[in-house]
């Protein structure tokens, strides 16, 4: 455990008594009777180009959230705080190297929001894609103070050719066009229907995880995270939240009441049972430390040994998050998993046993298992030592063909970033069955960064290859399928092996004891370790030089 220290806002009756504050709230329009009630951040960040972030749909929110507020005898302070970056958007260029490090600025700036301000008695966090949850989830945690999560909900699925789609399909798409698999009317077809409006991916993607894990510890209303983006019930339950945060206040129950160790473990749980983005490993343990606890990768490990696989969403499924939502949604998945929880823990409801017992399951096994005939009996992330990564590389197992091998030998074809790879290997033609593909120096120093790699997965997805498996020491959108190694480390940038790896090496994946090795003798990766450079590759940008030096200072 790490004993973090608590931030406390200053005492909101102290700023009310200032006379430039006074004076400054009438100049807001409060009048006297408004400056006296509690006064509730509402913390979102609205844009015009995400769509988990559109404006149009958040302000919506926000207003249901004040009404529910109000009701309840609250004064609502909507603020807006950090970015919403879409992943999306920017895959495939440098902007991804700005992804993780926004998770930060959102931190930052819902921090900055409540203790610059100093009034408030508790927040409302809408939360919508990748980096913006985990960045406002880290706030919430590191602040002695009530609060409650809405999150923006799942995109309703498109539709292309009579089937389902969603971002993914995108992907694909570019691979099966370039390899004339399919016809530029095809292609069009897909790019055009595949997300049909707001709201986060459709399926158990980085954002839509993140949605679930949220839930998982408590910090929602039931129901939240699969909710979706273009329904009344969204709305309906921001109102509930709305009133439910000032129940918070006047009870004094705050965001480190609620994630205690034991709802970090559910969480986890959680996100293990239902075969989650691999990025949660990077922001549950970054939101435990936050709060004063400490999760290492054994410890991730262990939980999974003793969680069964029970969901299987897009990328591993047809299936996405509109069928998730029918099936009852993280409720019904506390519910099947009742005997592995803690359930005395305190949520923003009351104690998660009430929630479970409250739950409808009918029992039927739809795409939500039980316990007892689940798709694993392990998690659907797992964690990879060996070698090529001392400290562990992070794999999505529930995305793997369950064809794949056990035991993976693989031929090295090394890239030393993700454009190398996409120009030398994809386009030109090179892509085989049998290869391990390292894309290496996209960690988080190398990169720097640590930009997600969907295109890559992809392609090799587009070009339905079976017996290729990928690592690096970047990371993977919740959208990638396959035998897809991220966040290897050392990273190539700090001299880990992967630095080391020459083309035409074997590269050894064995799933029964989760080792990940590079298969050299010691005498030669010391002899390569004597002759080799590290690799450096020029930034073009200098706010990458920031970024930069945010990773190698730690």
């Amino acid at each position: 455990m790490v004993k973090n220290k608590i931030v406390k806002n200053m005492s909101p009756e102290k700023v009310k008594e200032l006379s430039a504050a006074m004076a400054l709230f009438y100049a807001s329009g409060m009048d006297e009777k408004q400056i006296k009630k509690p006064h509730v951040a509402i913390i979102y960040s609205p844009n015009s180009i995400t769509p988990g972030h559109f404006s149009f749909h958040l302000e919506q929110l926000v207003h249901h959230i004040s009404l529910g507020i109000s009701e309840a005898g609250g004064y609502p302070v909507p603020i807006t705080a950090g970015v919403g970056l879409c992943d999306g958007i920017a895959m495939g260029h440098d902007g991804m190297k700005f992804s993780l490090p926004s998770r930060q600025t959102n931190y930052d700036a819902a921090i900055d929001a409540i203790l610059g301000n100093g009034s408030f008695k508790g927040a409302v966090y809408i939360g919508a894609c990748d980096k913006n949850i985990p960045g406002y989830l880290m706030a919430l945690a590191s602040l002695h103070m009530p609060a409650i999560v809405v999150t923006s909900g799942p995109m309703l699925p498109g539709c292309a050719e009579g089937k389902e789609t969603d971002v993914v399909n995108a992907f694909v798409a570019e691979s099966l066009y370039k390899s004339k698999k399919i016809n530029k009317k095809q292609y069009d077809e897909i790019i055009k229907n595949c997300c049909p409006g707001p709201g986060t991916c459709r399926g158990l993607f980085t954002a839509n995880s993140m949605a679930c894990v949220t839930e998982g510890l408590g910090l929602t209303v039931p129901g939240m995270a699969t909710a979706h983006a273009s329904e009344s019930i969204k709305y309906r339950l921001a109102t509930q939240s709305g009133r439910q945060i000032m129940k918070l206040i006047k009870k004094g129950i705050t965001a480190r009441d609620i994630l205690t160790k034991k709802a970090f473990e559910n969480a986890l749980r959680i996100d293990l049972a239902i075969g989650a983005s691999t990025n949660t490993v990077l922001h549950l343990p970054a939101i435990a430390e936050e709060a004063g606890y400490y999760f290492d990768l054994d410890e991730i490990n262990k939980i999974s040994e003793s969680t069964p696989n029970i969901l299987s969403l897009s990328p591993a499924s047809v299936y996405g998050m509109k069928d998730f939502d029918k099936a009852g949604g993280i409720p019904v998945i506390m519910k099947r998993l009742r005997e592995l929880l803690d359930t005395k823990v305190q949520t923003v409801t009351g104690i998660l046993e009430e929630r479970i017992i409250n739950t409808q399951d009918d029992g039927v096994t739809s795409i939500i298992k039980g316990i007892g005939n689940p798709y694993s009996k392990t998690g659907g992330i797992a964690v990879y030592k060996g070698n090529l990564a001392t400290e562990g590389a992070v794999i999505k197992e529930s995305a793997v063909d369950p064809s794949f091998p056990k035991v993976f030998r693989g031929i090295a074809r090394v890239f030393n970033d993700e454009a190398e790879f996409m120009e030398k290997y994809i386009s030109a033609g090179k892509a085989q069955e049998g290869d391990f593909i390292v894309i290496r120096y996209e960690g988080p120093a190398g990169g720097p960064g640590m930009r997600e790699m969907l295109y890559p997965t992809a392609a090799i997805k587009g070009l339905g290859l079976k017996r290729v498996a990928l690592g690096t020491d970047g990371r993977f959108s919740g959208g990638t399928i396959g035998p897809c190694f991220g966040h290897i480390a050392p990273e190539a940038f700090n001299k880990g092996l992967l630095a080391y790896v020459i083309n035409g090496d074997i590269i050894e994946v064995n799933k029964n004891s989760k080792q990940i090795n590079l298969m050299v003798s010691e005498k030669e990766i010391n002899q390569r370790k004597t002759t080799m450079e590290i690799y450096e590759k020029p930034i073009p940008h200098k706010r990458l030089e920031k970024v930069r030096a945010m990773y190698t200072k730690r």
